[in-house]
């Protein structure tokens, strides 16, 4: 008797064993949503979106159209997802970054900074540069470099992704960042 119980509790724990031995956990990287939040923030930032605005008459039919297709496209599960990121913390990373972005965009335009594929921006070419002149953009990437952080951080947070997924966010709004300088 003893024998044929022991049997039977093989037959059900092996199986058991088996299956929970086989999950794995997967954790979703939410990347259309990430996104849709970098072009919106690295715009907002960089002024393109505000330019848009300034400009209506440039693009509309193109904008239109877009939007439209846009809208006849949104799966209604996707529409009740937050795919946007905001918050007092957000707002005020903005803020300082298109305030320090005026005072980079020249130096873009004359390949003294680059984006990197990290999502952050590193001096480039400074020759020819002065020595005041170096000090303060060395200063303007810090302080630019620490804001991303905090932002990819901030963003994370918002949209619900686990703190080791904020590289693939820094590499995310990379892409953005990476777009040529207007």
């Amino acid at each position: 008797m003893k024998h044929g119980l022991t049997r039977a509790w093989m037959f059900v724990l092996f199986p058991l064993m088996f299956v929970i031995a086989c999950v794995t956990v997967n954790i979703y990287f939410p990347a259309e949503k990430v996104e849709s939040v970098a072009e919106e923030i690295v715009d907002e930032i960089r002024g393109n979106s505000q330019e848009e605005r300034e400009n209506p008459q440039k693009n509309d039919e193109t904008s239109l159209f877009r939007k439209t297709l846009w809208a006849l496209s949104v799966s209604p599960a996707w529409a009740d997802e937050v795919t946007e990121a905001s918050n007092p913390v957000i707002r005020a990373l903005k803020k300082k970054m298109k305030a320090r972005y005026i005072k980079m965009k020249p130096y873009y335009k004359m390949s003294a900074l680059k984006e990197n594929d990290n999502g952050y921006v590193s001096l480039e070419n400074i020759q020819g540069l002065g020595l005041k002149e170096k000090r303060m953009l060395k200063t303007l990437v810090h302080g630019e470099n620490k804001d991303r952080k905090n932002l990819y951080t901030e963003v994370a947070k918002a949209l619900k992704i686990q703190p080791g997924e904020i590289d693939k966010i820094a590499k995310v709004f990379a892409e953005k960042w990476q777009k040529p300088v207007r």
